[in-house]
């Protein structure tokens, strides 16, 4: 009797992946930081004890660098995928790129809030702040590619895209805060692609 209770509960519980694990832990950052990423909060969290961690992960160091490592490959492959998108119209995929990098804030802020506190963690861990410079360094690069193609001035692009960069980033802070609205990121879409964008086209491209 006891055994078939057993088999029964065992069937019900579904068994966690290494997915399940950092998808608790992501939420677990963007509810709290990554100090807030504990196993055995998480363990709670997913209804199970600390045991099924340690059958995907060695211990909390690994889950971490896992996590940051899913992160820095969606990033890259963001990145692909934009840059495959391109149009041969300067503006327009400047506009693609803008809309791009704003497509989490106001809709899906769990993405927005976890790299803020990835920059946090960056500012104590030098492995991460390697990492986010490298990051920062691929979207500056289509950036500055982005306004070559759309002014034809190397100098000119290159400090467009550090203003182009700049904006972006004030824009994440400002919509990552929750009294932020889709009306917030429209505005800021609006801005951004008057003064930096339209602006900036020669008029015989306009």
């Amino acid at each position: 009797m006891k055994s078939a209770t057993k088999a029964k509960t065992s069937a019900v519980v579904p068994r966690l992946t290494r997915e399940d694990w950092l998808d608790a832990a992501f939420k677990a950052v963007v509810e709290g930081g990554f100090d807030n990423v504990r196993v055995l909060m998480l363990a709670d969290r997913l209804g199970v004890t600390r045991g099924s961690f340690y059958w995907h992960f060695s211990d909390h160091a690994d889950l971490i660098s896992t996590l940051l490592a899913r992160w820095h490959k969606r990033e890259v492959e963001l990145d692909q995928k934009v840059r495959s998108q391109a149009t041969g119209d300067p503006p327009a995929d400047l506009k693609l790129i803008l809309k791009a990098a704003l497509a989490h804030a106001g809709s899906d802020v769990e993405n927005l809030r976890f790299e803020l506190a990835l920059r946090g963690l960056g500012r104590r861990d030098r492995a991460v702040a390697s990492m986010l410079l490298e990051v920062d360094q691929m979207r500056f690069d289509l950036f500055e590619q982005g306004f070559v193609r759309l002014t034809g001035e190397a100098t000119k692009a290159s400090e467009l895209a550090a203003l182009f960069y700049l904006a972006i980033a004030g824009g994440h802070q400002a919509l990552s805060r929750p009294s932020s609205t889709v009306n917030s990121k429209k505005h800021l879409l609006s801005v951004i692609t008057k003064y930096l964008i339209e602006r900036q086209t020669p008029a015989s491209s306009a």
